[in-house]
């Protein structure tokens, strides 16, 4: 059988059943994360050796240690990655339930325009966060530990702690996976109407600026890692008015197909 997206749903359900159908998706989504939590809780001694590995490559061989200043701070630095962890896990069978209780109200041309967008967000940002992780991170980790030295005859080592390093660690992943999304939001607002790829031409100039500004704020302060996220997102908006082209000629053709139709029933 092949596959049919159905139009919107032509029931008239009662407000208290929407309710309660949200009541049981979210029971659903709540229910989700914490299974992930737990299976992610189990291995968090392997997911923070994972997230370690950048700042260890970065210290000579031997060399590198995390420390902790409090007794508790590991073990909350623990429940933080199982949490992380398993929301990324969790996270599609989420944006499942929600796309299950939005798309009855939604006609067939609308669930088509906006299922690769839904199927988008997780590569994009999938995409961000290994560019964070692979690249930007161990060059940023880098340049950091270049600052280690002497200064008045006393010794200047890095001692990150744990939670610090944690923090700066979901800074990295969560700043250039959501940047990377920026695409999606572009299209989305296109494909609303809300703004026109002429626009956007027009303002390149001031996006340009407005993509540093960004980046110099949600990155942590070394050039590197700043460069790192503005070309990417400089490149990833010169690809969004790329698919605005496309969609704008293919718009334009369907139009130019369905007046001769129209004209002919008319007729």
């Amino acid at each position: 059988m092949a596959f049919e997206i159905k139009d919107i749903d032509e029931s008239q359900a009662p407000l208290l059943d929407h309710l309660m159908e949200l009541r049981t998706r979210l029971v659903r989504c709540v229910a989700a994360l914490v299974v992930a939590f737990g299976a992610c809780l189990y291995f968090a001694d392997d997911i923070l050796g994972f997230l370690i590995q950048p700042l260890k490559a970065s210290f000579p061989d031997g060399k590198g240690q995390l420390i902790f200043t409090k007794l508790y701070e590991v073990f909350f630095v623990e429940l933080k990655v199982a949490l992380f962890a398993g929301f990324c896990i969790a996270f599609p069978y989420i944006a499942n339930q929600l796309w299950a209780f939005i798309a009855p109200g939604l006609y067939a041309r609308e669930k088509k325009a906006f299922l690769p967008f839904l199927i988008a967000t997780p590569f994009l940002f999938t995409c961000g966060a290994a560019l964070a992780y692979y690249v930007v991170m161990p060059t940023a980790f880098e340049w950091f530990l270049g600052f280690e030295g002497t200064a008045g005859g006393l010794e200047i080592n890095a001692l990150p702690t744990a939670n610090e390093y944690l923090g700066l660690v979901m800074q990295f992943i969560l700043a250039f996976g959501m940047s990377f999304l920026l695409p999606v939001l572009l299209l989305l607002l296109h494909r609303a109407g809300i703004v026109t790829r002429e626009q956007l031409v027009n303002a390149r100039r001031y996006v340009i600026v407005l993509v540093v500004i960004v980046a110099a704020i949600i990155t942590p302060p070394d050039p590197g890692s700043q460069l790192l996220l503005a070309i990417p997102l400089l490149l990833l908006f010169e690809g969004s008015l790329v698919l605005m082209r496309i969609f704008d000629k293919r718009d334009a053709k369907e139009k130019a197909a369905e007046e001769p139709a129209a004209d002919q029933s008319a007729s």
